[in-house]
């Protein structure tokens, strides 16, 4: 019998888009990263990316080999590589029967009632439609919260709410929270007993840690939205973790029963 259709929130982050340099984009992920996508559209799932890169796309164009460290230079780099990150989404999906929608935001969009049902409204269209994957990124070019902070983190975490998403996963360089050996956490029930797992090493062009998700994930599980980190470097995790398999450290919504996550899973 097939799977009960979700409304599935995926985050991609700067370090799993870009090439292992980081100053261009890697365009065998942006290939399997759209049949992953296209495989859940064909179920009926509806998916919504919120994607990083912009920057790392910028400094390919610019020919730059570092981040720069002032912040209108990443502004500029990521006013430059947006058109080209959308370009990669937009010619992957493509080759699937999709397109692409794009939508810049800022947080004073989210902090507005009105612009914050106009997304609402924007996104309840464009899931109407049923061939159109929206792609979500920070406006860097006016904002720097993503520059600055948390790698889209906590953005991925609004939008899920925003969209009353039943799933959120963040897509990161490593294969979910780690505990003190380096293995695996498959499932954490309470975010607080975790926290200090959290190591503050990130990727040379990547901006959010382990830190800034788990502050996404907190914000999500308040709304009741199963949320799962996992590798965005190992084909297949998000179908995976959409079939309910083991994949990555799935975190649990704390209102559900022990019998609730058992079946789940």
């Amino acid at each position: 019998m097939a799977a009960t259709p979700k409304r599935i929130v995926v985050k991609f982050g700067s370090g799993i888009l870009a090439n292992p340099k980081g100053t261009t984009l890697d365009d065998r992920q942006f290939r399997r990263f759209a049949a992953e996508i296209a495989g859940l559209v064909a179920e009926k799932h509806e998916c919504v990316i919120v994607s990083s890169g912009a920057v790392a796309a910028g400094l390919g164009v610019l020919g730059l080999k570092d981040r720069p460290e002032d912040l209108a230079a990443r502004q500029a780099c990521a006013a430059i590589g947006q058109s080209k990150l959308m370009q990669s989404y937009s010619t992957h999906f493509a080759n699937h029967g999709l397109n692409v929608a794009q939508l810049l935001l800022t947080y004073n969009d989210l902090d507005s009632r009105i612009a914050y049902q106009n997304v609402r409204n924007t996104l309840a269209r464009i899931f109407e439609r049923g061939t159109v994957v929206p792609i979500i990124n920070e406006n860097d070019s006016v904002a720097v919260e993503e520059l600055k902070f948390g790698d889209n983190d906590k953005l991925s975490a609004e939008v899920a709410v925003l969209v009353e998403a039943d799933l959120l996963i963040l897509l990161t360089s490593v294969d979910g929270l780690l505990d003190a050996s380096g293995k695996t956490v498959p499932v954490v029930e309470d975010v607080e007993d975790v926290a200090s797992l959290v190591r503050e090493g990130k990727g040379r062009f990547s901006v959010g840690g382990m830190s800034s998700k788990l502050q996404a994930v907190r914000v999500a599980l308040d709304a009741g939205i199963s949320t799962f980190i996992a590798s965005g470097r190992r084909a297949g995790r998000i179908p995976a973790i959409v079939a309910g398999k083991r994949a990555g450290t799935q975190f649990i919504v704390p209102a559900l029963s022990s019998e609730t996550i058992e079946r789940e899973i």
